[in-house]
């Protein structure tokens, strides 16, 4: 439809295979093909010029308009492509997106006043394609998929517990000592109440109880605070608390280094600048060793 839009415009085959870059035998057998299709003749064709036949002139405004608009599309996505502007929809678990995407976010909107950003935090396993995002950061292990990934940071977890609940119900010496603790439960681990661990006996699974189970990191940490039990937290979200002795580390020996923060993107061969910038600056902020473990053994 677009080759017949053009052969119309130019009046000439010839013209408009060389405007196509294509041959003028592929432009003549691709308008034959479309006057196959619709069983009807578009064009009056003579040694000297060409001419529109009633039907070719009623089909020709519909072709206009529709590389009119196809070429107006175009242009929205090459203006898109030029530089960060749009919207950015980013999707982000609560704790995570609270604690370290958010507090970033105002001086990326002033570098980038073209840019608009809607965040939206949830700890639920989000299909970015179906929902409609441009970014995801999942900080659980990524299963195969054809998402883009990148790893911004390790996750490391570790166990905690507020001063006041180690001074009144003792602190463990060994895993098996965490059977007579109270332990927190966070709701969304898919392990439950069965804490991976690696120390110096290598990797061991501990199975704990607790009659408190949370499903949000940040209210874990206020309940550990708090001194309702130990709880075993990500640094980024217990990090702070650690460093000002809100928590203390639980057998300090043992913690899961296998995790990790990813940020995800729907495949494609090339990243708009609006997802390419907001990836740099995670990058930037996150590289070394994280900020969040910075004074924690």
């Amino acid at each position: 439809m677009a080759i017949f839009a053009r052969v119309v415009e130019y009046r000439s085959f010839t013209r408009a295979a060389r405007e196509l870059g294509m041959t003028k035998s592929t432009v003549s057998k691709q308008v034959g093909r479309l006057e196959d299709r619709l069983g009807l003749r578009l064009l009056n064709r003579s040694t000297r010029q060409l001419s529109l036949t009633e039907a070719g002139a009623a089909f020709y405004q519909g072709c206009r308009r529709m590389v009119a608009e196809a070429e107006q599309a175009e242009q929205a996505v090459s203006f898109l492509a030029e530089a960060p502007r749009g919207t950015l929809f980013v999707s982000a678990p609560v704790s995570f997106g609270t604690l370290h995407i958010l507090p970033g976010l105002p001086d990326f909107l002033r570098r980038y006043p073209e840019l608009r950003v809607e965040v939206t935090l949830n700890d639920r396993l989000v299909d970015l394609i179906e929902e409609g995002f441009d970014i995801g950061v999942r900080i659980r292990k990524l299963e195969d998929s054809a998402l883009v990934s990148r790893r911004l940071a390790p996750s490391r977890r570790v166990l905690a517990a507020s001063p006041d609940y180690l001074a009144r119900q003792g602190r463990p010496r060994r895993l098996e000592d965490l059977a007579d603790h109270e332990c927190l439960i966070y709701a969304y681990q898919v392990e439950g109440a069965l804490w991976r661990l690696a120390g110096p006996d290598g990797k061991r699974e501990v199975k704990v109880a607790g009659r408190l189970r949370v499903n949000n990191g940040e209210a874990l940490l206020a309940a550990a605070a708090g001194g309702a039990g130990i709880a075993f937290l990500p640094t980024f979200v217990c990090g702070e608390a650690l460093r000002d002795g809100r928590l203390a580390r639980v057998l300090p020996d043992w913690s899961d280094d296998e995790g990790a923060v990813n940020v995800i993107c729907p495949p494609g061969r090339n990243l708009l600048p609006k997802v390419r910038v907001f990836i740099d600056d995670l990058v930037a902020r996150c590289a070394g060793t994280p900020y969040w473990d910075e004074g924690i053994a």
